[in-house]
């Protein structure tokens, strides 16, 4: 079983599917070996029709079973000195090398290697898959999925999200929000800084108190927080604006993320920002450009995994993996939507984190087993 997983992550290596791109190929690959076992695939697309979720359900029909899930989707490789090239995978010391062989592709990998052994026998409750567009830029397909899967009247039991985890079970996770602020000023002469609105100096102000709001969060930690760090936290990735050393920008733009420990902490951010930028910023803008403006863009707001007591989705990833304990990550994941859902949900997948969005990034082989034994556990389980 290790030999047809490792197959099938070097192939999906080798489907470029960073967020940017389509991932129809991918869904293409896939879709096909699971129509040849006789899943019932479902697709939802994107607007454009250029990306599209794939949910397979394999057994009965009937509500219950669990899902596997997994995004397709994959980080940039520019800028980055990779050893080989990202897209070529290749093996050496125990290890699988490529962009996507931990986050996420090695897990989706043990799951379609496994997926025969499910078709060739009789379920007691049905294995579904789930395979999502976009999670690395805010979320964008599982939405899509969910909402399609609550209109169809199927009603999945657990969802077992296989992100990175060195094969640990999570109940928990902080939440992502992603921002872009956007601001427009009034164009001018280097030499005559009073005539125009500089949006470049009006977003460091914005990224100030961006930083400033994050030094308050940490106070506001709950006692128990069970995160590393404890507070929810903001970071600025990306600021861009202006054209040359003597013009006045009249366009700037801020990319900034907040991770939540609580929605309490979202509302503050939220609320304090548009105070600042409606109260103080713009009036100053405008004093000297009517037309002025700072617009915030949500790029995507995910809520985070919850632990939850005595959780069903936790109980069962214990006993595939024989591991009793279950902790938390300051990471991001599709989680918190299936939980919203009402799908109790547990994160637990093959490879590190610390691996994931990095060069020469790799799944070991020793991963990839651990997890092709929890899956073979769950089909002991589905089939009993």
């Amino acid at each position: 079983m290790l030999d047809d997983s490792c197959t099938i992550l070097e192939d999906l290596i080798a489907i470029p599917t960073v967020s940017a791109q389509s991932n129809l190929e991918f869904i293409a690959y896939v879709n096909e070996r699971l129509d040849r076992l006789g899943a019932r695939t479902y697709l939802t697309l994107n607007r454009e029709h250029t990306k599209a979720n794939l949910f397979a359900t394999i057994g009965p029909d009937v509500d219950g079973g669990v899902i596997l899930s997994g995004h397709t989707d994959v980080v940039p490789v520019e800028g980055q000195e990779w050893s080989t090239d990202p897209f070529s995978p290749h093996r050496a010391d125990g290890r699988i090398f490529g962009r996507g062989a931990c986050d996420m592709k090695g897990f989706i990998a043990c799951a379609m290697a496994m997926a025969p052994v499910f078709a060739e026998s009789e379920l007691s409750r049905p294995l579904h898959l789930a395979f999502t567009f976009d999670e690395e830029v805010g979320c964008m397909g599982a939405p899509l999925l969910l909402e399609a899967l609550g209109r169809s009247g199927r009603r999945p039991g657990i969802c077992i999200i296989g992100e990175p985890t060195g094969m640990k079970v999570i109940e928990g996770h902080k939440g992502c929000f992603e921002y872009t602020t956007r601001f427009d000023g009034l164009e001018g002469h280097g030499s005559q800084p009073d005539l125009g609105v500089n949006a470049v100096e009006y977003a460091v102000r914005y990224v100030t108190e961006l930083m400033a709001a994050g030094e308050d969060l940490k106070p506001r930690a709950p006692a128990a927080s069970p995160f590393d760090p404890p507070w929810s936290t903001i970071s600025v990735g990306r600021m861009t604006g202006g054209i040359a050393h003597n013009v006045i920008p009249n366009h700037c733009q801020v990319d900034w993320e907040f991770r939540p420990v609580n929605r309490t902490d979202a509302d503050f951010v939220r609320d304090r920002m548009r105070a600042y930028a409606e109260s103080v910023l713009l009036p100053r803008m405008r004093e000297v450009g009517a037309d002025a403006d700072i617009r915030l863009e949500i790029v995507g707001e995910v809520g985070g995994l919850e632990p939850m007591p005595a959780s069903e989705a936790v109980a069962l990833a214990q006993a595939l993996t024989g591991d009793n304990a279950a902790g938390v990550v300051s990471f991001g994941t599709e989680a918190g939507l299936f939980q919203e859902s009402g799908i109790p949900t547990v994160v637990c997948g093959p490879g590190g984190i610390e691996q994931a969005h990095k060069p020469d990034e790799y799944i070991s082989l020793d991963q990839m087993n651990q997890c092709l034994d929890m899956i073979g556990n769950l089909h002991a389980r589905l089939a009993a």
